[in-house]
Formats: structure tokens, sequence, C-alpha cells
């Protein structure tokens, strides 16, 4: 998005209360495209790499890809042909890695192509303790040696290549998983990761590997076995649908009312997120690849616990407790995956919600109607969240903060503007004069 001179992107503005109606195109799914753009860093030729989704995070990694000497281009909007096989190890920037979660992938992918790695500790959404010491456990067994010091992983391997390792991991982690699958396919040997995670994503980086040479099988099951290959060759990979933005958009339809045709979707992948609405009261249609959701009478209670895949998700954590702060009679929300996940509650109660937290459980009574009011992003998913809460909301909604919501949502204004909601962005000048609507 090109913005003039001077110009400031600031503010989502939300004039709620209006039913959404229309359809709504998925993009590739974020989760999978952070973690398979790293992975080209262990292709010796020319990567196509389809479906990408234009968010900052994609952004930010692509311009690390480039300050570590790989050729991109840009083929179409979603597509860019990456090419990795000139680029010389070096230490990634720290001002680009400590933005992203995800730039901890490249001390897998790096480790695994080179015998050798140095990364800036990530960045990302702050939802409490996250730490890389399964990713380390890993890396440790597959022979390299580890220290986390000056806010930098350096990660080496003695004989300058990683061996095939077995690793049991403490809790299931999709960030672990997936580090671990990077540094083993080009491993000395075959590598086992135990207590896997099963997220789609964690497939499509496997299929992704393997079509280009990898020999990694169990993908989606909690055994995964890679066993090392000499070399990956180039090819072309289509990236899957991101489950999170087609579960967002169910779940603003769910709060704000209508039907909307959530297109290029995989729907096993929407199986514990449809349940959930299903029983809220709301109406899920599957086709091939698409869902239609629909919703005209009232919400009802649930209770949500987010475990790991297939359970509900944590990152639709905070919108399904949008749509719950609608819903008639009292709803109980347990997070069991991270524990600094209801930041956002304060956030709702300015909008009139009521809810009270108790360490991981949050238990929401429903209100007759939320209120517009000032809101602040606090993170990718509550900020998807606000704007849930703001499209179902009665008045106007401004939501700031909204650099974290474009860290994982494409085109967020103008899907939903497609659809009929009352959606602008508020552009500020650098003078402090009053803001400007675009």
């Amino acid at each position: 998005m090109d913005f003039e001179e001077g110009v400031t992107l600031t503010k989502y503005l939300i004039h709620g209360g209006r039913p959404l109606h229309g359809s709504i195109e998925i993009s590739g799914a974020k989760n999978a495209a952070v973690a398979i753009l790293p992975a080209a860093l262990l292709v010796n030729g020319k990567c196509r790499i389809e479906n990408i989704p234009q968010i900052s995070d994609v952004t930010l990694i692509l311009q690390i890809l480039r300050e570590l000497g790989a050729e991109v281009r840009t083929v179409n909007r979603t597509t860019m042909d990456i090419d990795c096989s000139s680029i010389q190890n070096a230490p990634v920037p720290y001002e680009l890695a400590r933005r992203i979660r995800a730039s901890y992938y490249l001390v897998g992918a790096l480790l695994g192509r080179f015998g050798w790695a140095q990364v800036p500790m990530p960045g990302g959404c702050n939802l409490g303790g996250r730490p890389i010491d399964q990713h380390v456990k890993g890396f440790l067994a597959m022979g390299a040696e580890v220290e986390v010091r000056n806010g930098l992983i350096d990660a080496k391997a003695p004989g300058g290549r990683v061996c095939g390792g077995q690793v049991y991991l403490d809790m299931v982690s999709v960030g672990a998983t997936m580090n671990i699958m990077l540094a083993a396919v080009l491993a000395d040997g075959m590598t086992i990761i135990e207590n896997a995670a099963k997220e789609p994503h964690i497939v499509d980086l496997a299929n992704f590997l393997n079509s280009m040479g990898a020999n990694i099988m169990g993908a989606g099951t909690d055994v995964i076995k890679i066993r090392g290959v000499e070399s990956l060759k180039g090819g072309s990979y289509s990236i899957i649908p991101d489950q999170i933005e087609a579960g967002t958009y169910m779940a603003a339809v769910a709060a704000a009312g209508g039907e909307v045709e959530i297109k290029n979707v995989i729907p096993k992948h929407l199986d514990c997120i449809t349940a959930k609405l299903l029983e809220m009261g709301v109406e899920v249609e599957e086709r091939d690849d698409s869902v239609v959701v629909r919703r005209d009478g009232p919400i009802t209670r649930t209770n949500v616990k987010t475990m790991p895949y297939p359970g509900f998700p944590t990152d639709m954590q905070p919108q399904i407790a949008a749509c719950l702060c609608l819903a008639q009679g009292t709803s109980v929300v347990t997070e069991g995956v991270w524990e600094n996940r209801y930041r956002y509650v304060d956030e709702f109660r300015r909008m009139g919600a009521r809810i009270q937290v108790d360490g991981k459980v949050a238990v929401i009574e429903g209100v007759e109607k939320l209120t517009g009011a000032p809101v602040h992003a606090c993170d990718l998913r509550a900020g998807a969240a606000m704007i849930i809460a703001g499209l179902a909301a009665h008045g106007d909604t401004e939501i700031d903060g909204i650099y974290h919501i474009e860290r994982g949502y494409e085109n967020i204004v103008e899907k939903l503007s497609d659809v009929g909601a009352d959606i602008q962005i508020l552009f500020v000048p650098d003078d402090d004069a009053q803001p400007q609507v675009g």
C-alpha cells in the first residue's frame, strides 16, 4: 500500500452494526510462509513459491533473505522466485530479525545449510514466556553447540554438518518441530522428533521440503522422521490457505451477522473452529474448497479450551472471545497454550464487555450489545478480535497499534469492505493535524 509523503498510517475506523454479505478469498497461510521462505535457504536452485500472503512478516523475511545474498524476484502479487544457490553465510541483520518471531527459523535453515548460524533473538507478539529451549534441545541432539548470549543465538556444528539425532520435545512446540526439521533435512543420518506438533503448516513445510528432494516422513503425526540428504534441488510449490485468517472471518460473521462464503480454504483444517461455531448457533456449510457462514439468530454461550492441533487453536482464542461477549449466558474460555493471551480484555471492557480473568481462565458474561470505543491492538490476534468487536458494536470504534494486525492479515480492510463492513484507514499527518480518512 502506498502512502503520501509525510502521512503516517495510524488507525482503523469502524462504524459497526452492519451485517456482512458476500465472499472473501483467503490468502496463503502466514505460519507456513514464515517457515517455507527460510527453508529456501536449504535449496541449491531456484524455488518458485506461490500463494505467498502479502503481510509485513513476509516482507521482513524476504528482506533478510536478500541481505544474506539470495536472489528474490517477484513473478506476480503472490508468487516469488527465490534462488539461494550463491548465498554466503553471515550473521542475520539485528534490526530485521528483532521485528519478527519467525526469524528463529533462520537458525535451523542456516545451521542445516552451512553448519553455523548466528541469529538475533526473535521479536513479534509478546504472549508471555516463549522460550527457545526446545529448539536448542533439538540442535544439541544433532551434535551442534549452541549459545544464547547478548541477544544472539549462536549455533555451530563442529564438523561443519549436523548429524541425525533423536529428540523428545518436553512440550508440543510448533516452532521447535519446524526448526528441527529445517536443521535435519541435510544432516548426516536420521533425525527422529517425538511429541512433535501436528499443525497443518508443519505438514506444509514437510511437503515443500519433500518436493525439493528431502526425505521427511510422519509430518502431521506426533513422530516425524527425517533422513538427511546430500542436497535439495529447485522446484515449485504453493502454500496452503491460512486456517487462522479463515477462522477470523468466520468469527466476524458470527459476531456481526449475515452470510459470507469464505473461499480458498481446506475445510478439514477448520473442523475445530466450525464445531465451536455450530455449538454457538452459527450455521456453517462446508463445500469443496469453501465454507459458508450464516448467523441471523442469537449467539449461544459455550466453553472453549485452546489446545495444540487438532484442538481449538490458541491463535483463534481472542476472536472467539469477541463473539462470546455477545452470547446469551456465561461462557468460560481456558487458555491451554500461552499464559499472556488475555491482555486484550481491558480493551473489550471499554466496549462494554463483561469479562473476569483468573490465570488462564476467562469468564465471559454475554451482553446485549457492545459500544464503539477507542481501543488498542496489543498483538496480532488481539487486533483481529478488536476488529470483530468493532464490526458488531454500536457506534464507532478506533483501533490503534494496527501494525500488529498487518503482520498477519493481507488487505483486511479491503476484504471486509467488500462484504459490507464500514471500515476505513485513518491517516494522521506528521504535523498533528486532524486525521484524514483514506
